[in-house]
């Protein structure tokens, strides 16, 4: 079974503004926000919630997945679970895990063992035209999510 959020666009951010960007750009339809390819390693769980949480502050309704990349390190995906993420990357061939996908489990949490197929913000400007028409192809062909009344 594929999971819905795996059905959704999906954006890589690497920052606030650009969370911010690609919760306006989805106009209140679904999208999977990702951080980049092992940015629990960087600048930790705290930091990309943090991130993640000044951006959706202003759109407070919008429908949205949020995963961080955990890349190989255990230490680092039970951090991101600790911290409220749902949905972390984790390279599943690791000998650890085994605990990581049971602490997952325990929590209602997802774990990938790949990066699903995104685009990355850090290669759009949204000062170009041809960029905002390129992020707004990328939900034109959804719906908006129906808001609870």
């Amino acid at each position: 079974m594929v999971k819905a959020f795996l059905k959704q666009p999906a954006l890589v951010v690497h920052g606030r503004v650009q969370a911010e960007w690609a919760l306006r750009a989805a106009a209140g339809r679904p999208l999977l926000l990702l951080s980049a390819p092992g940015a629990a390693l960087n600048a930790g769980p705290g930091w990309f919630k943090t991130m993640i949480d000044q951006a959706t502050d202003l759109f407070p309704d919008a429908p949205f997945t949020v995963g961080l990349d955990c890349a190989d390190a255990p230490g680092a995906a039970l951090a991101a679970l600790r911290a409220g993420f749902k949905l972390i990357i984790f390279e599943t061939s690791h000998p650890a895990a085994a605990s990581v996908v049971g602490a997952a489990r325990e929590i209602g949490a997802e774990v990938l063992s790949e990066r699903p197929k995104a685009l990355d913000m850090a290669t759009l400007d949204p000062r170009r035209r041809n960029d905002q028409a390129r992020l707004a192809a990328l939900f034109a062909t959804l719906p908006p999510q129906d808001q609870p009344t």
